[in-house]
């Protein structure tokens, strides 16, 4: 009991001296908590073949909080990095993003091979990349390979596979901008994860940034992925739900 005391305190001293990665983590989960609420109350707001997207960013970001309170405890006793924690969080949370691109195409014409299709690729990356990181530094480029080649298929379903072709065919305008901004989220801000394994020791950037900032620029990244995904799901719902409101009074 003293022992966890002893940490538990050591891990209140990391946010008192202003640790910035202890730091992250309580913004982390008080932004995912937050937006789990926002995104769950607006479901009342859109139509109803909007509520599933909502709903779905609303578990994305809940199931994120949940973890980030873990995440939070555990580096504040350990002062180590939650890897198992974050790829549990991430293995639930990432296939259900990719969810979120099936159900912004499916009012036009998307059809569930698509959706099998982004979660294996999903899965693949996440399971690969955990391997990677906790089998050993001879491993790690070569499971770092075949991690990239799941999240580059994501890639490519958003920028030229089936995502693509439904978005630039459909005739709604705040999807293609929805698009555009996930196109972003993907190329940009997911990049953060490959790059956090590549900078791993024996792997390829290894020595680029010190490998003890990782959680720091994961948990930005995370809180700025998962809850901007969010809102631009959001965005889509609202203005198609007035759009359709509109159109109801015109008749």
């Amino acid at each position: 009991m003293n022992t966890i005391l002893a940490a538990e305190i050591a891990g209140l001293d990391r946010i008192v001296n202003s640790d910035p990665v202890a730091i992250t983590f309580f913004i982390g989960y008080m932004a995912m908590f937050a937006s789990a609420v926002f995104f769950f109350v607006e479901r009342s707001s859109v139509d109803g073949k909007w509520k599933t997207s909502l709903l779905v960013s609303g578990l994305i970001t809940g199931i994120a909080a949940v973890h980030y309170y873990y995440m939070r405890d555990f580096y504040m006793i350990t002062g180590t990095s939650p890897t198992a924690f974050r790829y549990v969080d991430w293995t639930l949370t990432v296939p259900l993003m990719c969810v979120e691109f099936y159900l912004l195409t499916k009012p036009f014409g998307a059809k569930t091979a698509t959706l099998t299709k982004l979660i294996l690729a999903s899965l693949v990356m996440l399971i690969t990349g955990y391997i990677g990181e906790t089998s050993g530094i001879d491993n790690n480029i070569f499971w770092g390979v075949a991690s990239t080649l799941g999240y580059l298929y994501i890639v490519y379903e958003v920028f030229a596979g089936d995502v693509a072709k439904l978005s630039n065919s459909s005739n709604s305008p705040e999807l293609k901008r929805a698009m555009f901004l996930l196109k972003i989220f993907i190329t940009l801000g997911w990049s953060i994860y490959p790059i956090g394994y590549m900078v791993l020791p024996g792997n390829l950037l290894s020595g680029v940034f010190e490998v003890s900032s990782i959680d720091l620029f994961y948990n930005l990244a995370d809180a700025i992925n998962k809850i901007g995904f969010g809102l631009v799901i959001y965005s889509v719902a609202i203005a198609e739900t007035n759009k359709a409101r509109k159109a109801k009074l015109a008749a």
